[in-house]
Formats: C-alpha cells, structure tokens, sequence
C-alpha cells in the first residue's frame, strides 16, 4: 500500500510524518502506454486558460486604472516642481548655465544607478561592494528579487550574473522546496494539537479546517511579516508604511528597489545583509506556502463550481424529461378516452340501429326528428311508434315538419 506525500498544510499529514514531501524514489514509476501518460497528466482545457487570460487581462486593466489615477498627478506635481527649481537655480546663479546644469544632473544620476548617494562627503561612504554586501546581491539574484539599486557594470561583472544566475535560480529552488517542505511540518505538528483540542470540543472538521488555516497564516505574518516589518523600521529608520511595504514586496519577490534594507547612507553590523537574506530564505518559503495554499483554494473552488453547474444541469434535464414524460403519457390518456367514447358512441348507434330494424349500413334519412338516446335500455316500449311522416318522438318529442333531420345524441357516462 502506498501512502501519499503529505500535504504542506495539511497539519495531520504533516504531524504523522515529519519526513518532507521532497523526496526520490528508488523505483521510479515508468508508464507502458502514452494513453496512461495522457490519462495521468491533467492538462487545463484552453476554454479554462482563455478564462483566466481574461480575468488576468482585466485585472491588469483594473490596476492600471487605479495606479494611473493614484500616481499620474502626484509625477506631474513632481516633474513641475523641478523644472521651476531648476529655473531658479540657474536664475539665481548666473555663473552656472542650464547645460552644465544638465551634465551635473546627469552625472548624479549615474552614481545613484551605480548604488552611490552623491551627498555630502562620497568618499565616507560604505562600499555597495563590499563582501556583506556582495553576499547580499548574490541573495538578491539567487532569488529572483532583484532589488535594481545596485548591479554589475563591468563586462566581466555581467557575464558572471548571467551564469550565476542560470546556475544558482534552480538550485535555490531546490533549497526552497526543502525548506517549506521542513517549514509545513514544523507548523503543521502546532496546528495538529490544537486541531485535536478542537475534536475534543465535537467542532466539525470543515470548521477545524478553516481555523487551522486561519492559525497557519495569522503566525505566518506576524513572525515573517510584523516583526520583521518593525525591525526595519526601527534599523532603516523608516515609516511604518514603508516598511510593511518593503517585506511584503520583498518576500513576493517583487523587488522594486525603492526601499532596501542595508541601502541608506548609515553605520551597519557586518553581519546585518547576510541575515536579512537568511530572513527572505524563510519568509519566501512561508509565502510560498501561502500562494500555494490560496492556488488550491480556487482550484477546489473551480472544481465545486463546475460540479455544482453539472448538478443543475442534472436537475434541469430531469425536469425536463419528467414534464415530456408527463405530457406524453397525459396525451395518451386523452388519446385512449377520446378513442373508446368513439367506441362507445359506434356501438350505441349499432344496438340503436339493431333495435329500430335498420341494417349497420343502412344510412339514417331526412324527414326525422331528433331522437335523445340517454339510457340504452332493452325495453322496447321506450320507443314510440313512427308517425306518418316517418318521425320518431320520445321523451314527449313530436314532429313539426316532415324534412327534419334525425340525429342521434349520445349522453353517456
């Protein structure tokens, strides 16, 4: 019998079995057929991945539309503010024209791409390059943040990126799976204690579930993402905003670089990069159980969607099936009933005919009058005898003319 790999954030898995989902089998599994490599690997229909190519279209769209709305005015404001300052500086010192002006702005701007704060003495200043720092950018490239306040100028420099990168992505990737994998264990042997204490309360177990979850995410922040996010605040001397700002873009692996921990101008602890690095190790692995779990959780709730959607599809055919059975065996009763009171009516004018002498075929003529048949009777002096002008009368009936018609009425039950 084969056991499943446990899940990450499943707590019971996780606390039956601390060994980590990363692992290789000795035997692996060889399929015979392409049909059964077909049959085992889920593939998204295209009708899904246009779907969600949409949703992501008009989400980009949204978010475009709220940053336009949210940062457009205040860069106008921005570019306006420093084309009257720069006005004024070349106003008030008439010694410096607007092109050296230019040149000198655009020298600055080169240092502060290269990492280097042109203010005050530049040459007090910590090297972006020094092996706290270089341990800190080759964290940076490992993990796909790429912060952008500091990269490789030279050729040799770029080079080196390049096989590094293509190098050490996939085996930090490696080094990741691991660690969430040892990361959901240690979180799900808490969570399976306090899911038993919920047991023991008989709390049903889609609650215990969602609690759990809850329990997973709430210490999740609050160890990776709160007190981290104050620590920076307190070090970098940032707002709180900022700081709750540079964790979650960082362990998203975003990385714009406008704020970096280890990036301002002041005195740090030789080993304060190498540990906010091992603090992103972790925290990317936290969060990528996160993404993952949020991942499952659509895809459950794609899944119910559809089943729900196929049960009404069930329901409305079996209605409809059931209102065509109905209409059909009610047409039929209808067809039967109309049928044998056809039947009946033949066979009364029959026993009628037999009991006037006058043959099946023998067709009734004109000159009659009306004769109301409600009760077939065998008494035979029911019937009157036929006047002159070949007229029957019954039930206190008498002829009025001799060209009346003689119709049969049937009233029978």
């Amino acid at each position: 019998m084969k056991m499943a790999a446990p899940d990450l954030l499943d707590p019971k898995a996780a606390a039956q079995n601390s060994k980590p989902r990363l692992s290789f089998s000795a035997k692996p599994t060889v399929l015979s057929t392409r049909e059964e490599r077909d049959i085992t690997v889920n593939v998204m229909k295209w009708k899904t991945v246009s779907t969600v190519f949409l949703v992501v279209v008009l989400y980009l769209i949204i978010g475009a539309t709220v940053f336009k709305a949210l940062e457009q005015p205040y860069e106008t404001s921005q570019r306006t503010t420093i084309l009257i300052q720069k006005s004024n500086f070349v106003s008030d010192h008439s010694c410096v024209n607007a092109t050296e002006l230019d040149e000198l702005i655009q020298h600055v701007m080169a240092a502060i791409n290269a990492g280097i704060i042109p203010l005050g003495n530049a040459s007090s200043q910590n090297s972006h390059w020094d092996l706290g720092s270089s341990f800190f950018f080759a964290g940076t490239v490992i993990t796909t943040i790429g912060f952008g306040n500091i990269s490789p100028r030279t050729k040799g420099g770029k080079i080196f990126c390049i096989i590094y990168a293509l190098l050490g992505i996939p085996l930090f990737g490696f080094l990741l799976a691991g660690v969430g994998d040892q990361l959901g264990t240690i979180f799900g042997k808490g969570i399976a204690r306090v899911e038993d204490i919920f047991v023991k309360w008989n709390v049903s177990q889609t609650k215990i579930r969602i609690i759990s979850t809850f329990i997973f995410i709430l210490f999740g922040c609050v160890l990776f993402v709160a007190i981290p996010a104050i620590i920076f605040q307190h070090i970098e001397n940032w707002h709180t905003l900022d700081a709750f700002y540079f964790v979650v873009i960082t362990l998203t692996t975003i990385g714009f670089g406008d704020y970096v921990a280890g990036g301002s101008d002041i005195e740090y602890l030789d080993f304060y990069k190498p540990v906010v690095w091992f603090w992103i190790l972790v925290g990317l692995a936290y969060f990528a159980a996160v993404l993952s779990m949020i991942g499952d959780w659509l895809r459950v709730l794609s899944k119910k969607t559809k089943e729900e959607v196929g049960e009404f599809r069930a329901h409305a055919a079996e209605w409809t099936a059931n209102v065509t059975a109905e209409f059909k065996e009610t047409r039929r009763r209808l067809s039967v009933e109309i049928y044998d009171k056809f039947q009946r009516a033949t066979s009364i004018k029959r026993k009628l005919s037999a009991e006037l002498g006058m043959s099946p075929s023998q067709e009734m003529t004109p000159c009659k009058r009306t004769l109301s048949v409600n009760h077939l009777t065998s008494e035979k002096e029911a019937l009157s005898s036929m006047t002159k002008c070949d007229s029957m009368y019954l039930n206190g009936l008498t002829p009025h003319c001799a060209t009346d018609e003689i119709a049969v009425i049937e009233n029978f039950k």
